[in-house]
């Protein structure tokens, strides 16, 4: 009888050690689970900020000239009130005109197009300091300085003069 007793021990022994390393198996594999999906989530999550940061170097890079190009457009400025106060005929204007032009071209190539004047005020695109008398509203009568653009951002707005119609009550005001 003893050796039933002990037999039927031992086989309750193994029986418990088999639950007790099962139980510890199964606990294990949900450990190594859980810490594989915060390992994914930390692989998405880095990856993410990886994608993230590229794309702000890039628009970094983009527009890290956008700084010097509006310095330089006051230079185009100078260069364009000299050419317009110098003979048209005259050696120096031609070479200044020249730098100009030269200029203007290495800009385009970095994407600077000058806003267009022709037509009606855009505010998206303009700045109107002050306006006149007319007959349609908004059109532009004078631009006191170009403006420029680098793709679809406004580097430096076009300063303008627009019109107003003015309404009969103003009329008379303004005649009496």
């Amino acid at each position: 009888m003893v050796n039933c007793m002990t037999g039927k021990s031992a086989r309750e022994d193994a029986e418990k050690i088999r639950q007790d390393a099962d139980e510890r198996i199964a606990e294990a594999e949900k450990r190594a689970s859980d810490n594989l999906d915060i390992a994914r989530r930390i692989q998405a999550d880095f990856d993410n900020y990886k994608k993230r940061t590229q794309r702000e170097n890039e628009e970094f890079r983009k527009h890290a000239s956008d700084s010097l190009i509006a310095d330089i457009l006051g230079i185009i400025d100078d260069l364009e009130r000299a050419l317009s106060h110098a003979p048209k005929d005259d050696d120096l204007a031609a070479g200044v005109g020249s730098i100009r032009n030269n200029l203007m071209k290495i800009l385009s190539l970095k994407g600077l197009a000058e806003i267009s004047t022709d037509g009606k005020f855009d505010p998206a695109v303009h700045e109107a300091l002050c306006a006149e008398a007319g007959e349609n509203d908004g059109e532009i009568t004078e631009v006191f300085q170009k403006g420029y653009r680098i793709g679809d951002r406004v580097l430096r707005y076009a300063k303008v003069k627009v019109t107003k119609r003015q309404t009969e009550g103003e009329q008379k005001c303004q005649e009496s």
